[in-house]
Parts: C-alpha cells; structure tokens; sequence
C-alpha cells in the first residue's frame, strides 16, 4: 500500500511534510526492539537507560525505544541536580542518592516489563516515503510482539503526528473541524477495540465543544483557540491532541499544560485514535496516514466542510425529538444505500 498525498503536501519550510509514528506493543522488550531496529533501518543502537535505548544515525535521524511509563527512566531533573554543598560528604551522599535512583528505577522497569507496553517513537519521515516503515511492523509481529487485539488488558495504540502545512490559526481549525465531522467514520473505519474505548487515551470531543467549534460564527484568532481548547478539553486524552501544536505555537501560553513534560511542543497533529493491530495483515502506517489523509481532503473542501458541519449542528442542537427523526431519516438513507 503506498501514502496517499495530501491536499497540501509541503510544510512552512517549502519541503515534504514530515510524519512522526509511535507504536505500542507487548512481547518485545526494548533490548530486543532496539537491535530489530538497527537491524532494519541500520544506524548506532546505545542504551540510554537499562529499559531505553536510541537508534542514532539511521537516513531520517532517531529511532527511541523504552518500556512506556516515566517510572521506568531516570528522571532528568533529578539527574541535573548539583550536591548541596562542596564538601566531600555532601559529594557522596549525593553520589549514593544518584546510584539508589537509577537502581529503583530500574527495578520499577524489570517489575513492570510485560505489563505496560513498549513503545518505538519513530523519527519524522517524509509523507510520500512512509510505507518503507512498512517493514518494521512485520518484522515486530513475526518476532512476537503482541498488538491491541492480543488481550483485553492491552489499550495500546498507534499514533501519528502529521505535521502541519500552515501555523496560522484558519488551517488549524479547519482540519479540527475536518477531524470532529470524519471522527465517528474513523472509529468505524478502524474499528476500536473494546480496552481502548473504556480506557481515557483516546476520548471523543464532547459534543459542546464540536458545537462551539463547528458554529459559522466561531473565527478565532490563535489566543482564542488555544483558550477555548483548554477550557473544553483539560486533558490530553483527546483523539485528537492538540496541546504540542498549541505548546510549540504559544511557548509562553499561561497553561499548566503547557509545562507538563509529557507535552512535547512540535509542529505537529497528535492523532492518538488507531490501534496497534499487529496481527492484521498488510496494517501498518500508511493504512492509518491514508484515513489521516481524508480528514484534510474534507478540510480543504471549503464548501463540503461548511455543508456538513451546517448539518451536523442542525441534526445536534434540536428538540430531542428533531434528533431522533433525523438519525433514524438517516439511518433510512445508510440502509437504502446498501440494499
């Protein structure tokens, strides 16, 4: 299966968008992911931590590989703390607190191994060069590495980070509304497993919010964009996140969280919808970048997005009753349609 090229195929820098892809799994520790990934795409492997590791110098850049929970590492912050005074007692007790933290967090990462997943963060690649990832999810399935279908226990998914052609607020809300309008296509289309629907990684927009942001009267400038996606959506579970966009556009924003460290600013969509179906034949990246691909056909399509999003507040904001007649006249159409 080859990418799809989207409406708008370059980035602000006039070259090929970028597409960041994490996978989640079980099976696999990161020992072996590491040495899979270098094997495939060549490059250094080094062991940052006993439970991460980085494949450096690969033809896009850094592949990271780590059990996927901040308990398992080293904290960083800790790392960079100085002894409290330059004394050589001070300098040990310092030294031994460093040893003990490595030492439980490395426990953590052995206890836990198997219960939360692996996680490859891949290094941004060029749209139209995606399906030569095609070769690592083979390659994990044939090695045992389990996806979302594998156990009820296991949420995992697989997210994309498509980066964005404008930084202006326009193109940003107009793929938004795009995403809320195709959102319940795409959870159809992929078929969310059970574990994940319960589990809050991935949750729909509430419906007021898509009103508010659907409304032919909602032009915001980027302030009130990101103000307004606080309010409605103080979370990061969100299908689609919007907060490293939001985080690299307005560093400075007055937001909490735009300080959490587990918001990576970046030029980029976070989609956190798809599952990781490794058992599936011919799955992988491109199949979910070419759904990603329709949202922005529907964005760029002015008129279609407007049409659509008029009938969708119309079908959503009426008497309970001009609801149900509207769902069931569309059920009437979906059924004759297939008949």
């Amino acid at each position: 299966m080859l990418p799809q090229s989207p409406p708008e195929p370059v980035n602000v820098q006039g070259g090929p968008r970028r597409i960041g892809v994490e996978i989640e799994f079980a099976g696999l520790p990161p020992q072996q992911t590491g040495e899979l990934v270098r094997d495939l795409f060549g490059g250094d492997l080094k062991q940052v931590s006993p439970h991460r590791l980085r494949v450096i110098n690969t033809r896009w850049g850094e592949f990271v590989i780590e059990l996927d929970t901040q308990y398992a590492h080293p904290d960083a912050a800790l790392l960079e703390q100085m002894p409290h005074k330059d004394t050589e007692w001070e300098r040990q007790r310092h030294q031994m607190r460093l040893e003990f933290h490595h030492k439980t967090r490395e426990l953590i990462g052995d206890v836990v191994t198997g219960l939360v997943p692996t996680e490859i963060v891949c290094p941004p690649v060029p749209w139209h060069e995606l399906d030569q990832l095609d070769p690592l999810f083979t390659a994990l399935h044939a090695h045992g590495a389990k996806g979302t279908d594998a156990s009820l226990l296991y949420g995992f998914g697989l997210h994309l980070n498509p980066e964005v052609a404008s930084l202006e607020s326009e193109y940003i809300l107009s793929q938004l509304r795009a995403f809320m309008l195709m959102a319940p296509w795409l959870r159809k289309e992929i078929d969310i497993d059970i574990t994940r629907e319960v589990l809050p990684h991935a949750n729909p927009f509430p419906k007021h919010y898509v009103l508010h942001v659907l409304s032919p009267d909602y032009v915001p400038d980027l302030d009130t964009l990101i103000a307004d996606y606080i309010t409605f959506n103080p979370t990061r579970n969100r299908e689609l996140d919007l907060y490293p966009l939001f985080a690299y556009l307005r560093s400075d924003y007055p937001s909490e969280f735009f300080n959490n460290k587990l918001v990576k600013p970046r030029p980029t969509f976070h989609y956190r919808l798809p599952n990781a179906q490794l058992s599936q034949r011919g799955w992988g990246a491109v199949l979910e970048w070419n759904r990603w691909v329709a949202v922005e056909r529907l964005a760029a399509d002015r008129k279609e997005l407007q049409e659509r999003a008029s009938r969708y507040i119309k079908l959503n904001s009426g008497s309970v009753m001009t609801r149900l007649f509207g769902r069931f006249r569309n059920w009437l159409k979906e059924a004759g349609s297939h008949s």
